[in-house]
């Protein structure tokens, strides 16, 4: 049973890989490494749980809050102009009202 629950494990985060790379918004592609290592997070406990060794819980939960600071860190730094993306139709509007003014 613990061998299935490690391989869909396996199999979820190969699916998150793949999302990751061929995500179309840049909000895809972060969503992913976020699933990613969320399911590194279950990995690490299953392993220390069939090793017998309860000290990969507390490896677990440092790496889960490394990468929730690391996946609010990259949101928030997207916020800037740099990730920003307007549609041509917004941009051609915008030139067409500000040649009016």
């Amino acid at each position: 049973m613990l061998v299935a629950a490690t391989l869909a494990i396996f199999i979820a985060m190969t699916l998150a890989i793949i999302r990751g790379i061929s995500g179309p918004t840049f909000y895809d592609r972060i969503l992913a490494v976020n699933m990613f290592g969320t399911k590194t997070v279950l990995l690490i406990s299953l392993l220390g749980f069939v090793m017998g060794r309860p000290e990969f819980l507390d490896i677990a939960i440092v790496y889960a809050l490394i990468n929730f600071i690391s996946v609010i860190a990259v949101l928030r730094y997207s916020d800037t102009n740099q990730f920003k993306h307007t549609p041509a139709t917004e941009t051609s509007n915008h030139q067409s009202t500000e040649k009016e003014h």
